[in-house]
């Protein structure tokens, strides 16, 4: 049950925001993100992001967090279409096969990610769907501090 959480985890935070196209084609500002993971578990996640402009550049690389580093020699964000395929390993060392594909305009974004792994020496697959839109040029404000 542990791989197949971490699984879910690296698929569901694998596409928690919408990715910066290399040509400039996404827009800083309040998202809407609902991210779909279907492996042994399904799991559906909707949240608002605000991407600032300082912030968009980090998402140019691809999915990657702090649990999981992921190399993508094949990345490619061009004429509102969207090609990545490589590998995701874990700090443990476990790893998973990475291919997504899928489109996008200054508004709006969508990527269907196949993922294959194994727990335990089985073969395990998964998908995971992010679909997301532009809400607003702006982000709303921070709520205020209590005192």
């Amino acid at each position: 049950m542990l791989r197949t959480t971490l699984f879910a985890t690296l698929v569901a935070g694998a596409f928690a925001v919408p990715a910066f196209a290399q040509d400039g084609a996404i827009l800083p500002g309040y998202w809407e993100v609902t991210n779909k993971v279907s492996a042994v578990i399904s799991q559906t996640k909707k949240e608002t992001r605000c991407i600032t402009p300082s912030e968009v550049q980090k998402f140019m690389m691809g999915p990657s967090n702090r649990h999981y580093k992921c190399d993508y020699p094949t990345r490619v964000f061009k004429g509102g279409k969207i090609t990545l395929k490589g590998k995701c390993a874990t700090k443990n060392g476990h790893t998973a096969l990475l291919e997504a594909t899928g489109s996008y305009s200054p508004t709006t974004f969508r990527m269907v990610a196949d993922i294959d792994t194994s727990w335990s020496g089985l073969p395990l697959s998964g998908r995971a769907t992010t679909e997301a839109k532009r809400i607003s040029d702006t982000c709303p404000a921070p709520p205020a501090a209590a005192s």
